[in-house]
């Protein structure tokens, strides 16, 4: 049983976790490749679910546009002009030669990222869709992956590290999740916004997950989509816990375990409904269905160290999670 949700106190929220049907044998097989989503025993298709409802803030302006929808990075906040002054007495000096590190956020046409150099890749791109993104002439023809020059050469991946790895580049905000600008269709082919992805999944199944996302918006008013890599740890033969994973090129860019995609719904009701999901970086097969991969929100905030749901209940009333169990 997972652990209850729990709303931020300063929300005047409660929330209530109903527990769904269990994953199917097929998922259930899956399951036993050892992979741990902290908080429960799964890998790839869970099939705990959870249903939030939640009293909306009684104070408090509602943030709008897609900033607004950021999720919560436990981290300091984003680069300023200089360095952030620190409490207490002689803390300034401190900071006298700057800091050497602060969350790198990209604000693109089509997305927000938060880069992380040490992955050589994002920690979470987020994008809006709905009716408009997905209808234009934008041709994916006219686009080539190319490096991110906003990011310190020592940090950033290039297409050198890629050829010959085995690995597609993988887009963490789909191309084709905007045709209504050439502009915002390039920018997604930024190495900023890849990530090293196994070709069959990349073809197949989580293109089947992109393709779902985009239906999606065209019975939503928005879908705020949230997606990003993650390292689980995994139980070798001495029964301890290790996080391994592959590095590839000159540059060691990293090579995610699995990847997540969290899919914010607000429907012309009001209603927001949560969809996340995980997936395995490895060869799936694309026949099995994509809510066999729906898996709790507190699962990918627990192994992300991100958090979704408090920013979510500060701006509505009227929460419900989607998981295996209580699909739609």
């Amino acid at each position: 049983m997972l652990p209850r949700l729990r709303s931020p106190p300063s929300a005047k929220a409660t929330a209530r976790l109903s527990v769904g049907r269990c994953c199917g044998p097929s998922a259930r097989t899956m399951l036993r490749g050892r992979w741990l989503l902290p908080g429960a025993s799964l890998a790839l298709g869970a099939g705990l679910g959870a249903a939030l409802t939640a009293r909306r803030r009684a104070e408090g302006r509602e943030a709008e546009g897609l900033l607004g929808r950021l999720p919560v990075v436990p981290a300091v906040a984003a680069a300023a002009a200089g360095p952030p002054a620190l409490p207490g007495s002689g803390r300034a000096e401190l900071t006298k030669y700057g800091l050497p590190g602060l969350a790198q956020l990209r604000s693109r046409e089509s997305y927000v990222l938060c880069y992380d150099p040490r992955s050589r890749s994002a920690l979470w791109v987020i994008e809006q869709l709905n009716r408009e993104t997905l209808s234009g002439t934008s041709d994916r023809a006219a686009c080539d992956f190319q490096e991110d020059d906003s990011v310190h050469e020592y940090h950033r991946a290039t297409n050198a590290d890629y050829r010959g790895s085995g690995f597609d580049r993988g887009h963490l905000a789909a191309a084709a999740n905007h045709k209504w600008s050439q502009k915002a269709m390039r920018d997604t082919f930024y190495l900023s916004n890849i990530a090293p992805q196994d070709p069959h999944l990349n073809q197949n199944a989580w293109n089947n997950l992109e393709k779902y996302s985009r239906s999606l918006a065209k019975n939503n008013k928005n879908v705020y989509v949230c997606t990003g890599p993650l390292y689980l740890p995994r139980m070798e033969a001495d029964g301890k816990m290790y996080v391994k994973y592959q590095v590839i090129g000159k540059n060691n860019v990293a090579v995610p375990t699995h990847f997540f995609k969290v899919l914010i719904l607000e429907k012309e009701s009001g209603e927001i409904e949560l969809r996340s999901y995980v997936m395995p970086n490895s060869p799936v097969n694309e026949k099995i269905p994509l809510e066999r991969f729906l898996v709790p929100i507190e699962s990918i905030e627990r192994a992300s160290g991100l958090l979704f749901v408090p920013n979510i209940l500060k701006r509505t009333g009227n929460l419900k999670a989607i998981t295996a169990g209580n699909k739609r």
